[in-house]
């Protein structure tokens, strides 16, 4: 063997070598054929369903009592607190009469995802109707214990957007990357068609409060009335959809007789393992479904009005708008009149977002911008995608804040918390217009979102919701947010080239950076390496 690993040419052996070679290459060339080319069934017909209202149930019949004197309008609550967001979910399983309806991109197989799991599987034990729907992204090697909940009578499990070959999924990235590459984002937990919760946050740890390292900054609403209808007829488009495929259909081996005792089974003990935990109580404890039953939740309410895209926008080329939310949802922007806070985790503009924000910036509106700092992003490579674009913003007029990694973040974020971990992310999708309106959802700011996954989100006409965001911003925005400006090279030559600074306000004073804070050179030379990479589009 060579310095470089290789097997160097033999002689004598040279035919052989060269055959067994070039039979092993065909061998391999085969194996990764088959394996890529493996297809999925016939796509799932004649099992269509819809979501169950259930007005005579206590949940229902109190979400209409409440909206009685609200025409129209929907009750609003804020979840930003990780533990109050899987608190909610639990309990409204557990107060569930009807029908369960569950959507989302991550689904983990960790603590929350086991507890939430047991929640609906207990809720079809008793009678309750659950259709689980998830992006098939996040279920790599699960098949066994999906298609053992599936063959319970009352609860379904779909896949969204499957990969065919379920072993070997990396082949697929190879061979079908413009289709399995674009994913369901959507994010929505419905009971009894009455009260829904949607938001930024996927099911897992790290968006619950509940992971040592990291937590994501989020917010959910949790809402009744008018838009948890709404709301559900977009899960029975996806739920009906041709990309969405039963689990069954996908898990080729048979199912044991007891698979479905089995996986209770774990669940149960699981649940017992955790019954003393800070989850368990949080839920044990929460008065959300009492006080909603008894009329004392404390609710906002505004009108809603609920954004998406169709499902088959994964069918259509990324240049296709006609199935997208974006040319809706845009218009709501151009209406903004004085000011415009975006919070978007993923922050990607292009050059048209740019010239979008610097058109409403001209024109006199104050525009904020929150996203990841380097130092709290989870993904460098969208970072490189968005650090190109923040000298234009700034020349736009457009204000940057850049989220702070410090896991000391205030407790008060929408009357929640959103960081007490070893390092803090912002993961919140939420945009303010003019302290009047309010957009929650799983839609981030760059092409991923805007062209290739599907999206989900409410818009609130709220002053009090929406003015509750902005405010708690003006209070805590330097403690969680560094603010960026810019600087030229030399102050005394107006030609000079700009560069960036980051001012870091604390209790203890004022930092400037010239550089991405807290980050160290190799990892800001990695950033600026992928930035060239050609692949903005894929962010």
């Amino acid at each position: 063997m060579n310095d470089d690993g290789v097997v160097p040419f033999r002689s004598g052996t040279g035919s052989s070598a060269r055959r067994r070679g070039l039979a092993s290459g065909a061998l391999c060339l085969a194996v990764l054929f088959l394996g890529a080319c493996t297809t999925l069934p016939p796509s799932p017909s004649g099992q269509a369903s819809e979501v169950m209202r259930c007005d005579r149930g206590d949940l229902g019949r109190a979400a209409v009592a409440l909206g009685t004197s609200h025409p129209g309008q929907s009750g609003v609550r804020l979840l930003a607190d990780g533990l109050d967001a899987f608190a909610g979910r639990a309990v409204l399983a557990d107060a569930a009469e009807c029908g369960i309806d569950v959507q989302y991109y991550l689904f983990h197989n960790d603590m929350s995802g086991i507890l939430l799991t047991a929640r609906l599987l207990a809720a079809a034990d008793r009678g309750v109707r659950v259709r689980l729907l998830i992006d098939d992204m996040d279920t790599a090697g699960r098949d066994p214990m999906l298609a053992a909940l599936d063959s319970h009578p009352l609860l379904e499990v779909r896949l969204f957007n499957p990969f065919s070959n379920r072993g070997r999924r990396y082949l697929e990235m190879l061979t079908r990357f413009g289709q399995v590459s674009r994913r369901m984002h959507n994010k929505s937990f419905t009971v009894d068609g009455a009260a829904t919760i949607v938001g930024g946050r996927n099911v897992g740890n790290e968006y619950f409060s509940a992971h040592p390292d990291v937590e994501f900054g989020d917010l959910d609403v949790l809402a009744l009335g008018s838009i948890a209808d709404d709301v559900g007829r977009q899960f029975d488009l996806y739920w009906n959809s041709e990309l969405a495929y039963p689990v069954s259909a996908l898990h080729r081996r048979p199912l044991a007789p007891d698979a479905l005792e089995q996986a209770r089974s774990k669940l149960v003990d699981y649940e017992e393992s955790m019954r003393d935990s800070e989850y368990a109580v949080r839920v044990r404890d929460s008065r959300l479904v009492q006080d909603l039953l008894g009329g004392g939740l404390h609710l906002k309410w505004a009108h809603g009005q609920l954004f998406y895209d169709e499902p088959e926008k994964l069918l259509l080329p990324p240049e296709d708008r006609s199935t997208h939310m974006g040319p809706r949802l845009l218009p709501t922007l151009d209406e903004v009149k004085s000011e415009a806070l975006i919070f978007s985790p993923y922050f990607v503009p292009g050059d048209e977002g740019v010239e979008i924000l610097g058109a409403l910036a001209r024109r006199g509106v104050k525009v904020e911008v929150v996203t990841n700092s380097l130092a709290s992003n989870d993904v460098g490579l969208v970072h490189s995608g968005y650090a190109k674009y923040r000298q234009a913003l700034l020349e736009q007029g457009v204000s940057l804040y850049e989220f702070k990694p410090a896991g000391n973040v205030p407790e008060d974020f929408g009357h929640g918390g959103i960081g007490n971990s070893a390092r803090a992310s912002l993961h919140a999708k939420t945009f303010v217009y003019d302290r009047e309106r309010l957009f929650v959802g799983s839609l981030n700011l760059d092409p991923r979102s805007a062209v290739l996954n599907t999206e989900m989100g409410i818009l609130f006409a709220s002053p009090e919701l929406a003015g509750g965001i902005a405010d708690w911003f003006d209070d805590n925005r330097d403690e969680v947010a560094y603010r960026l400006s810019l600087v030229s090279r030399d102050a005394e030559d107006s030609g000079a080239e700009a560069r960036i600074r980051w001012y870091d306000k604390s209790a203890t004073g004022e930092r400037i950076w010239s550089y991405d804070p807290e980050t160290g050179f190799v990892k800001r030379l990695l950033v600026r390496l992928m930035g060239l990479l050609p692949i903005e589009g894929q962010l």
